[in-house]
Order: structure tokens, then sequence, then C-alpha cells
């Protein structure tokens, strides 16, 4: 079997994935891997944990070391080394050894980018001093870690993912936290209400809140870092961590002559290879196919970048038998304090930005029989194309079995069901796991009934006087809890108490989860009203400030 000179540039999720699959494909191969930091295949999702103390040994996130990958994999790996240019006519690479400054020119038959992506830094006044930290790196972590040991104060930029975690590790260590965020809720690649709970949870556990709320500058002053707001709050801490987003790596690829995306990303095919055949690539710098609606899209999620270095190294080996990646979608997942958010493929605001036609519906329940101790609400969010009914998307926020309904939307969305599927999925029950009737068999009925007519549902409280709000939660829920203009009649009591309803003005009932309240609107609306169901309950619409007992 013929030797084939592979070269790999970056050594993280993309780069090792492909590096590990060509070698068990191919034995002879001659495989080199470039990176540019002092680390070679970490796991960068666990960063933040460690700073935090949730995993305590550094090593258990270095996933593998230059010497193990030689070992193992038969791998000649280079660390602090860098990509300096591409001559795609000669098929080689310029890279400078950062600690000598020699420079050497490398030969590929094939060559894999795997560069990934780096933080954004906004360029403002004071953004330079050294104790405003990103964390993309076991170097990063390191220093962030190292602020932790005097530090007793930080303000954390950006309640992304990234920037939850931090908020929740940094908070672990005794830190006091302020989470400046520029959209009007945390968590911004979710719709706003799917976040009300998180949002709650982070300030019970004394996390604070800056929403809507942009950074201008930074300024030293008393020995401490001060964040300027446009708002002209100023926050004081001892050290500052940004987290607003990352930006794809690509000026190598960029130099070279290859295709890059609107939003300056690697463009592959189906196979992960750019517009040259001989250069793969993988990773956070690339862009795919959207696996739920047609159109590009970049994830930079380890996950994605894992199956897409194996798809590479299929096509390099396997020919015929190699399959395309099939696309990204965006599952992530987030854990703050006691509660998880999550979302896969897209949400309503970004259907809405879109222009698609959807539908969705918002349903509560719980995350096992309610009968068997412990059970905790859940709330799932799905959206529909409105047409057809093939499901687009789904978030979800809780404090247990979020994962397991993400990942079972996420297996739907991948499969093209409609939502009607979601109705006779046959899901894991026993009273500790689930229900007889899951929420997600629960969402799939809910979107079935909107489809077949059954139910107008309306996503706000009316303002109009017009309107009759009729609250059919018990009485005691609803004196302790109660909400302005509704009348109290308890769904137990419906039937009998027509008569205090005008039936030339239009009806919406509402309850805490939207059960009782679609119930009622049901009986309504066979008895001659116009009514219409307040979606998804009190509780999926809940103030922050609101008690959570509704």
């Amino acid at each position: 079997m013929e030797s084939i000179e592979l070269l790999v540039i970056g050594g993280v999720a993309g780069g090792a994935s492909f590096a590990a699959r060509a070698r068990r494909l191919r034995e002879n191969a001659h495989i080199t891997m470039i990176e540019r930091g002092p680390d070679v295949s970490f796991a960068n999702c666990g960063l933040p944990y460690h700073v935090g103390g949730e995993i305590p040994s550094r090593n258990a996130l270095a996933v593998q070391t230059p010497q193990s990958l030689k070992a193992l994999l038969n791998l000649d790996v280079r660390t602090r080394t860098e990509a300096v240019s591409i001559d795609r006519s000669s098929k080689r690479v310029l890279v400078r050894d950062l600690q000598s400054g020699q420079n050497e020119w490398l030969a590929y038959d094939k060559l894999m980018l795997a560069p990934g992506a780096a933080p954004v830094v906004p360029p403002m006044p004071g953004v330079d001093d050294s104790r405003i930290f990103t964390l993309r790196s076991l170097t990063d972590m390191d220093r962030i870690a190292s602020a932790v040991q005097t530090g007793k104060r930080a303000v954390v930029i950006g309640a992304g993912f990234i920037g939850l975690e931090m908020a929740e590790q940094l908070h672990r260590k005794g830190i006091d936290i302020h989470l400046v965020e520029l959209q009007a809720h945390v968590l911004p690649q979710l719709d706003a209400k799917m976040t009300l709970l998180l949002e709650q949870e982070l300030r019970r556990n004394g996390i604070d809140l800056h929403l809507g709320q942009q950074v201008t500058r930074f300024q030293t002053a008393n020995g401490t870092v001060q964040t300027h707001l446009a708002s002209g709050k100023i926050l004081e801490a001892d050290f500052v961590v940004m987290s607003i987003g990352v930006r794809p790596e690509t000026s190598l690829a960029r130099e070279a002559g290859l295709q890059l995306g609107n939003r300056g990303h690697i463009v592959v095919n189906g196979f992960m290879q750019t517009s040259d055949p001989d250069i793969y690539a993988a990773g956070d710098a690339v862009e795919t196919e959207d696996r739920v609606l047609h159109g590009q899209t970049a994830v930079p999620l380890g996950g994605p970048a894992n199956r897409q270095g194996r798809v590479a190294a299929d096509h390099l080996f396997l020919g015929d038998r190699a399959r395309p990646y099939p696309g990204s979608m965006g599952t992530a997942i987030v854990r703050a304090f006691e509660v998880a958010t999550g979302v896969t493929g897209w949400t309503e605001q970004r259907l809405q930005n879109a222009g698609i036609d959807y539908e969705t519906v918002t349903v509560n329940d719980y995350q096992h029989a309610t009968y068997f101790p412990g059970a905790r609400p859940l709330t799932l969010k799905i959206c529909w194309e409105a047409k057809t009914g093939r499901l687009l998307g789904a978030q979800a926020t809780g404090h247990e079995g979020v994962d397991k309904r993400l990942d079972v939307l996420a297996t739907a969305i991948a499969a093209r069901m409609i939502v009607e599927d979601l109705c006779h999925l046959e899901l894991a029950y026993a009273p500790p796991y689930g229900s007889a009737k899951d929420i997600v068999n629960l969402a799939g009925f809910a979107a079935t009934n909107l489809r077949d007519g059954l139910v107008v549902r309306t996503d706000s409280l009316p303002d109009d006087p017009v309107v009759q709000l009729i609250d059919v939660r018990p009485k005691p829920l609803a004196d302790a809890y109660p909400i302005a203009g509704a009348m109290n009649i308890p769904i137990t009591t419906l039937r009998g108490n027509l008569d205090k309803l005008d039936r030339q003005r239009p009806v919406v009932t509402l309850c805490s989860f939207g059960k009782m309240s679609y119930f009622a609107a049901r009986v309504l609306m066979q008895t001659g009203f116009q009514v219409s169901s307040f979606s998804g309950g009190i509780k999926a619409n809940l103030d922050p400030g609101i008690p959570p007992k509704l």
C-alpha cells in the first residue's frame, strides 16, 4: 500500500479527529500535526469547570500529549509551531518554530486545516489591560485561575453559553459576579421567554445581571478594572472575562486563495474538501450545510468538529464508501446552578428574521411522574414549518431532564419528523425517569391540536377591556398570585358558571401550565364562545420577579 504524506494544522477537535481516523484507516501514512499553542488535543469545553474546581485535575483536560499521540497513533506532533503560509502549487506549508524562530517547508499530499476560532475582542479603550481575559485554551484557563486566587469581584461580559458557565464557576470560588449582556436577555441564542427561569436562577444565586447594556471602555482606578457601560454605570472588579463570541481563524486559508463564505469561514463540500480538492478543513473555521433548512451555517462546537474530521478521513481513504457530512443544527445546552437550558435547530426569533412561515407551541410539565418524589417543572418549546408540520427547532429549560428531551428532539429533526410523529414516540418510561405521556408527546399533542383547529392560541395577555380574561386555576392559587383583570373560574366549576360570561365578547383562558386553559377553551369553544388559550401558561411567561410557585 502506497504511503501518503498528511499534514494537519490544528490539533484540537477537528484536526485530532482527522488524524486519529486517518491512522486507523492507513497504517503507513506519515501524519504530521502542527499546533501553534503549547497544548494539543485538550478538552476546551471543560475549561470553565476547572476554574471553578468541579474538574479538580488540570491533567484531566489534557486529553492527549505529543508523547501519547506518538505512542498511540504514531503521529509526529509539533507544538508551539505556527503555519505561516500555504504554497498550493508545490503542495507545501511554511511553518515557524515559535521558540527558535526558524522556518521550514513541510510537504503534503493532503492537507487538513483545523485552525479553529479566536475569541472576539472589540477594539475599545483599555481592553489591553492584563486583567481582562478570554477563555479559549489551557493557558487562558491558567491565567483566570490565578486571578481567582486573589480576586473577589469579576465582570463577565457576554451571557451566552461560555459566559454563563464562567459566571457559575467563578461564583463557586466565592467571586462576586456582574454579568453584562448586550441583548435584552441572557442566552440570546434562545427565545426570550425560554430564558426567564435561567435569569431567575442567576439572580437567586446573587449574580448581578446587566441586560441590554453595552460596554464602551475599560479604565484602571484604585487598583481595579472599571467596566464602563453606555448607560453610564461603572462596574468595578478585580478582573474581567470577555465571552462575546468567536471569529474563525482563516487568514491562512484566505492568503492561500481558498474560497471563504460571507462571514469569513472556509467553504467546504459534503466531504469537507475546500475549493482545493487536496485541502480539507474542519471545525470552528468552516461553514457547512444547515441540516434543518437550506443554506450555510457555522457551528463552533466540539461535536460537529469531531465528526467533520472523521468524514474527511473517510473520504480520503474509503472512496465510494465514505458518507458525506449531513450538516449542522447547533444542538447546545448549558447549566447555571440548578437550571439547565438548551436548544436544537432553529428558534422562533431566527425563523421570524428569515421570513419563514412557522408555528410554535410551548408546553409545561414535569421531568418524571408527579406522584414519584422529586418531580421538577420542565418547559419545552417546539417550532415547525406551518405548511408541512416538519419539526424545525426546539428549546427546553428546567431543573432536570432537559438534555434527554433535547436529544430526542434533535434526533427527530435529523429524521425530518413532523409534529404529529412526536405524539407517538415511544420513550423510556418508569416513574423515576418519565411519564406515560412524556412532555415531548405533550408538545406533539399541542401542536397537532393547533394544526387541527381544535384551539386558537394567543402568546400575550390582552389589554383590551372588551376581552374577557378567565383564570381557570384553583381559587387559592389565583388569590395568592392574582393576574390583573382576570376573572377566576376554576376549571372544575367552569361548566356551571357559563352564565357569568358574555357570549358576545371574546374570551382568553389562562392557567399555570397551559393544559387547563386548553381544556377550558375546548369547553367554551363548543358552547358558542369565541375563545383563545394563553400559550404555555403563566409559568412560561413569568417575569423573573414573580415567585415561581404558579
